[in-house]
This record gives structure tokens, C-alpha cells and sequence, in this order.
């Protein structure tokens, strides 16, 4: 019988097909490539230490494993989730060892840096100054937030991609050949998979695991599209909710609603439901957006995303999905204006950089005999008794305050009109002021 159906426990296949020389390395070709950075490290057989940031399964662990061997230096491994101080210390005794020993220097791998609180990730600093370890940390999050700049500023940061289709084509024969060549998959099927994968090669490699248990189970030799299905209890895309990809993917949408393009809008809400975000979330952003980016040139946004947020929260999912998807269509569509929020944000840098300003005398309130004694509310114009219902002239501003004007309507949609009234009564305050003078 053939290894396809042997139930002799073996290593995960991550593990099996993890390269074990540099040019075996599938993806990141913008690093390892001819004359790129990684390549030229492994090349100059002197290391540094340096943060791999990249999406779960392309690679970070095995290029700290081939930098160790390349540099022929003793591989420590430690994961941030597991680990802490008591672990951080072990690893440099263990470092000062292999030093005095052999010679040989350490290189300290940290998976999942950016878990370290700043004391722990601090701990590092002196043994990477004084030469005792390389340090190579791996993480799924921007250093630039989650790593001390302490430790930011000794390591050389690479940005690691998602694998490709093409790929992850690659990865899949090598795995099918290696571990089971006598399992054959329909086009379809192996379409699905690289989909599934979704630039994660770890991910395809467990699938695959998956798949190979499936079908010793099912006495099946051929994987059809109908087989992944139902092998698969779901089709989920990566989709981290706390991490970068989530304030990726939310940032691409916002942009696309703001850049006035429907489809692609959809697109990124739709990727996001699929990932897994709170739908009650991307509500939330919807309602910022008919604020931020259409605000009074319809201001009808902000309660079509009211609406869309009430009634998702009334029928749920997925129904009230739908509601949400119409409302980010309708926010990509309407004309766009961000005079409400550069109004506003320039009226609270004002403030929080102005002194008190008493409120004027006229535009006090008087509701006891004392306060009209003093003068409150006396010559405050009653704009409805005034022709066009505005007091032209009058002043609204505490006496002493400067000339400012914060709000600037947009050409576009209702603030057109707004435009064209703002400059109407600015006229007749001008020619209020005319006959005053």
C-alpha cells in the first residue's frame, strides 16, 4: 500500500517540506532575490539583527532558521506568547555558554515580538549591543507601534508579502510530490485550495494535511472541488481583527467610499464581512464617513447610515448585512464634502489654544429681574421679527474675538446652495454695516 494511506505518525508537513537551503525558499523574491537585501546578508555570512513583519505563513520562521545556519550560529527559539522574563534569561545564559564553549555566537529568534510588554522587549537591549546575540523577531503587527524604538533602532526592519498565486502553485507540487504523489487533485479543486490558502503557506500546507486524513478516511485517490467542500467545515479568508490587515482593509474602504467608487467599496466591505469584522463596527466607520467625507452636501448620508446601523441591529445577520452594504453604495455615490470636519477641527485647535472669552451682554440669557437690570439680553435682535429672518450686521462672536471663518462650503451637492445663502447674508451684513458707518 502506498505512503498516501499509512498511518505512520510522521512530522507535520509544514515541518517536513520547510526548506532547508536558501534557494529552496518559495516567495519574498524582493528580498532573496539576486543582489536583494537578504540574499546579500546571507552572502556576506554577517549578521545583524533585524524584525521580519509579515502576514502568518510566509516564512519569517524559516528565514531565521537558514540565517542560524548560515552564520553558523546556535538557534534559539522563543515564542512572546509563551515566553517572559524568566525564559529571556535562560536563553542568555544559554548564549554565554555556547560563547565561552565554542565561539560560536547565538542567534535569538522571538516570534510574535510585538507580544512583549516594553520591559520584557528592553531586556533584550544590552546582550544585542554587546555583540552575545542576534536578535530576529518576527511579527504580524507594524514595528513602527508595537516594538520599543529602542529595539527598532538596532534591527534592520524587512517586510515580508503573501505568497502569490503562481506561489503557492509552486508550494502545492512540491508538497504533492513530496508527501503524497499519488493523491491527484481536479483543476477546480486546486484553484479552491490556492484561494483558501490565500497567501498563507502554512495554511495550505495544514488544508493539505487535512485533505490527505480526509481521504484515507473516504478510500479516495482523487480530490474533486465537491471533496474541498466538504472537507472544508468553512471558507474563511485571513482576517486578523485586531491587526494590521483589519486596519488595512477598513482604511481601503473608507478611501474607496471617499474616492467615489461603488464597486470597489463593496468589495472591501464585503472582504471584511467575509473576515470575520463586526458588522456593528463597520456601521460605526459608515456613520464617520457620511460625517467626515459628505457631512452637508447630503445630508441625507448621515440618516441613510443611521438607518442601516438601526436596522442591522433589529434583524442581524445576514439580512442586515444588506441594509449596511447599501448604505456604504450610497456613501460612495453622494457628492463629497469635508467642510464640516475641517470646520470643526479648526474650531477645537482655536479653542484649545484661546483664552475664555466672555459671552457677550446682548447675547446673554435674562430670565430674572437682576440680570436684565445689568444689562443682559438688552439690544439682542430677534432674527425672525427681521427682514428675511435675519439680523443682518449683528455680531454672534464674543466682543474681542478675531475674524475667523472656519466653515467653507464646497461647490458640490447641497453645500452649492449653502455657498450661495452664506454669500447672501454676508452681503447684507456688509450693507448693514454700510449705513452704520
Amino acid at each position: 500500500m502506498s505512503d498516501l494511506f499509512s498511518t505512520t505518525a510522521h512530522a507535520p508537513l509544514a515541518e517536513l517540506l520547510r526548506p532547508q537551503i536558501l534557494d529552496e525558499v518559495i516567495g519574498q523574491a524582493h528580498l532573496l532575490g539576486p543582489g536583494k537585501p537578504l540574499r546579500l546578508a546571507f552572502e556576506s555570512r554577517t549578521p545583524h539583527s533585524m524584525i521580519l513583519w509579515g502576514p502568518p505563513g510566509v516564512g519569517k520562521t524559516t528565514l531565521a532558521r537558514l540565517m542560524a545556519d548560515a552564520f553558523d550560529a546556535e538557534f534559539i527559539a522563543l515564542s512572546a506568547v509563551f515566553s517572559g522574563v524568566k525564559d529571556i534569561r535562560a536563553a542568555v545564559e544559554q548564549a554565554e555558554l555556547t560563547l565561552a564553549q565554542s565561539g560560536r555566537r547565538t542567534l535569538l529568534f522571538v516570534d510574535e515580538v510585538h507580544r512583549f510588554n516594553k520591559a520584557q522587549q528592553d531586556a533584550f537591549l544590552p546582550f544585542v549591543e554587546r555583540g552575545l546575540l542576534t536578535f530576529v523577531g518576527a511579527t504580524t503587527e507594524n514595528p513602527s507601534f508595537e516594538v520599543n524604538s529602542a529595539l527598532l533602532s538596532r534591527a534592520s526592519v524587512y517586510v515580508l508579502k503573501s505568497l502569490t498565486e503562481d506561489e503557492l502553485d509552486q508550494l502545492f507540487e512540491r508538497a504533492r510530490e513530496r508527501a503524497f504523489p499519488e493523491l491527484e487533485f481536479d483543476a477546480e479543486a486546486k484553484e479552491r485550495l490556492v484561494g483558501h490558502a490565500d497567501g498563507d503557506a502554512r495554511r495550505l500546507l495544514n488544508v493539505l494535511e487535512t485533505l490527505k486524513t480526509a481521504a484515507l478516511a473516504a478510500k479516495r485517490r482523487t480530490v474533486t472541488a465537491d471533496f474541498l467542500e466538504e472537507t472544508l467545515a468553512h471558507d474563511l479568508r485571513r482576517f486578523d481583527k485586531g491587526g494590521d490587515a483589519f486596519y488595512d482593509q477598513i482604511s481601503a474602504l473608507h478611501k474607496s467610499v471617499r474616492g467615489s467608487n461603488p464597486d470597489a467599496a463593496l468589495y472591501w466591505f464585503v472582504r471584511m464581512i467575509d473576515g470575520g469584522a463586526d458588522p456593528l463596527y463597520l456601521a460605526r466607520r459608515i456613520i464617520r464617513m457620511a460625517t467626515e467625507d459628505i457631512g452637508l452636501a447630503d445630508p441625507r448620508a448621515l440618516r441613510i447610515a443611521l438607518d442601516a446601523w438601526e436596522t442591522y441591529e433589529r434583524i442581524g445577520s445576514p439580512e442586515g448585512e444588506l441594509a449596511l452594504s447599501e448604505a456604504v453604495l450610497y456613501m460612495a455615490v453622494a457628492p463629497k464634502s469635508n467642510a464640516t470636519y475641517v470646520a470643526y477641527n479648526a474650531a477645537r485647535r482655536f479653542i484649545r489654544e484661546d483664552k475664555s472669552r466672555p459671552v457677550p451682554e446682548h447675547l446673554r440669557n435674562a430670565p430674572t429681574k437682576l440680570m436684565k437690570e445689568l444689562g443682559f439680553g438688552a439690544e439682542y435682535r430677534y432674527a425672525h421679527d427681521e427682514p428675511e429672518a435675519y439680523a443682518a450686521g449683528e455680531n454672534y462672536f464674543p466682543d474681542d474675538m478675531p475674524k475667523v471663518a472656519w466653515y467653507k462650503p464646497t461647490p458640490r451637492g447641497l453645500e452649492q446652495k449653502i455657498s450661495e445663502k452664506l454669500a447672501h447674508l454676508r452681503e447684507l451684513d456688509a450693507r448693514a454695516k454700510g449705513k452704520k458707518s
